[in-house]
């Protein structure tokens, strides 16, 4: 589209303009955006930088800690503003991407809550990003409809839904179909800009706000930068200070040192913090990937059982509640097994056994990835907890020092463990590349978190020589050939016109190229955006 489409030249929409995208991509909308992008985007540089500036000095050995300048904020008694009344009972939340049949099915699913998703389980391509803004704002107005002509079925809201909030993407992504002044638009800012802008009213009207999830953050300073962000879009539409509600994801091993100040940052906006439990990991490996001591096992070992999870989970707990807000469990990524009954039931009883630690260590609420598990979440929290919430169990019982957060979990690294991450990094990044952020493998819905651990345990298997059980380092060469074994294997169980006539051997090659390159990639989504945009997606 040409930049003249628009009142301000500064403007410029690279993407197609199809049918209805003039319905999200006005003038109006555009120029709140543009704002934004041009008063916030100097900031996000420098947020970026600081998180640069301070992994280089992890390299040198500095570890992660509870700010000594902060501590006044950790020690002082203050709570966060009141929650409204639909994020009161928060027990059970499902999670998905922004296509249309998942945003019916989500709302009718009977969770409490519906985040629909542009990070972790969406494929950025344009078309999806747009058609998901034209879908969040048919759901907001009810009028958002699907017909299905081959099943002969439609799709339409029920009287009772799900309360929506939105996940926009994490400060470290661009969104390169749209240019302010020659510069791509930071993505958490378009993906925000366009909701809030299209949506706020609406939402009021409806008796609801405009409620978020963020993504990846890694200090107080990130935050504050939300904050602000929140203040400037508040003030510009008119919307009362505080409208906003964010529910920030701790999802990264720097933030779980900062959640009292990453929570008084936004407290006039704070809706709680939520146990992103596989970023986590992802992270814990990302942060500490020059320390050879810090190797981890197999991610099916990596359990929230393991002492550094059950610290941070635990101390999550305890700071929210001690804030007076919600402390949301982790997903489960468990999907039902139409063909197994024996394995079905024993995915349900993890399920079960994951929920029922989670009520019990006193978390408000939990996510789920997929409808069926609604009622096996709600059941358990509904027998153990009989009030909207928990926050008054106050965890004073939990004490968590530096060193529980750091401690290495335990287990062993196998053959098998080496081959599932191959198998499950190259399917999630092909049909990533097909433009599908999440996918069933294995029985479990696997998202962009789950395929960064893939990736990060094998380059930093690779980059300290681990051993794996049999005794065998791991080598780029036992790598290599382990990886041309899966590929044959893949294409032989699903056949050669699916595997031939799909993205697999650019999958195969950005996968190659992430776990073996000599410095870690920050995200696999940065390579993997570039090879969409060349694609002309």
């Amino acid at each position: 589209m040409a930049t003249s489409a628009f009142t301000d030249p500064g403007i410029r929409v690279k993407g197609p303009l199809k049918e209805g995208y003039d319905r999200i991509l006005t003038d109006e909308a555009l120029g709140f955006v543009a704002e934004l992008a041009r008063t916030y985007t100097g900031r996000v540089d420098e947020v970026l930088a600081r998180r640069r500036d301070r992994q280089a000095a992890r390299e040198r050995g500095e570890m992660p800690r509870f700010l000594p300048q902060t501590a006044p904020i950790r020690a002082a008694d203050w709570t966060v503003a009141p929650l409204p009344a639909d994020l009161q009972d928060r027990r059970v939340e499902i999670t998905g991407p922004v296509d249309r049949k998942m945003i019916i099915n989500a709302l009718n699913s009977g969770a409490n809550v519906f985040m629909a998703d542009f990070e972790d389980s969406c494929s950025p391509t344009w078309s999806n990003l747009i058609q998901g803004q034209i879908n969040l704002r048919d759901a907001v107005d009810r009028t958002i409809r699907l017909v299905d002509p081959v099943r002969s079925k439609t799709y339409e809201l029920a009287e009772c839904t799900a309360t929506l909030l939105v996940r926009p993407r994490g400060w470290h992504l661009r969104e390169e179909h749209v240019e302010v002044d020659g510069q791509p638009v930071p993505a958490g800012l378009f993906d925000f800009g366009l909701y809030f802008f299209h949506n706020v009213r609406a939402l009021l009207e409806n008796g609801t706000g405009p409620y978020l999830y963020l993504p990846k953050m890694e200090s107080h300073l990130e935050a504050r930068l939300w904050n602000d962000v929140f203040l400037h879009a508040q003030d510009r539409l008119g919307v009362p200070a505080g409208t906003i509600k964010a529910t920030v994801l701790i999802e990264t091993l720097p933030a779980a040192f900062e959640m009292d100040e990453i929570l008084h940052e936004l407290r006039q906006h704070s809706a709680g913090l939520n146990c992103g439990r596989w970023d986590y990991i992802f992270s814990f490996i990302k942060t500490l990937r020059a320390d050879p001591g810090r190797v981890l096992p197999d991610r099916d070992q990596v359990t929230m059982e393991q002492p550094f999870m059950r610290a941070y989970t635990q101390l999550l707990i305890r700071t929210c509640h001690r804030r007076q807000v919600h402390a949301m469990g982790g997903m489960a990524a468990q999907i039902p097994i139409k063909d197994d009954a024996a394995a079905n039931r024993e995915a349900l009883e993890r399920v079960r056994a994951d929920k029922i630690r989670e009520v019990s260590d006193g978390h408000d609420g939990t996510w789920v990835a997929h409808p069926a598990l609604v009622g096996v979440a709600r059941d358990i929290f509904d027998a153990r907890m009989t009030t909207p919430h928990q926050i008054a169990l106050l965890r004073d019982d939990v004490q968590v020092t530096e060193e529980d957060l750091l401690r290495v979990p335990e287990g062993t690294r196998t053959e098998n463990g080496l081959r599932h991450n191959i198998r499950v990094g190259v399917q999630y990044l092909e049909v990533w590349l097909g433009g599908n952020g999440c996918v069933p493998l294995y029985h479990l819905m696997e998202d962009a978190a789950t395929a960064e651990i893939c990736r990060t345990q094998i380059w930093q298997w690779l980059h300290h020589g681990a051993l794996l059980e049999d005794g065998r380092q791991l080598t780029a060469e036992l790598f290599e050939t382990t990886l041309e074994e899966e590929m044959t294997r893949l294409r032989e169980t699903l056949g050669a016109e699916r595997f031939d006539g799909g993205h697999f051997t650019t999958a195969r090659r950005l996968f190659q190229d992430l776990s073996r390159s000599d410095t870690l990639q920050e995200f696999l989504t940065l390579p993997a955006y570039a090879e969409l945009l060349a694609a002309g997606d």
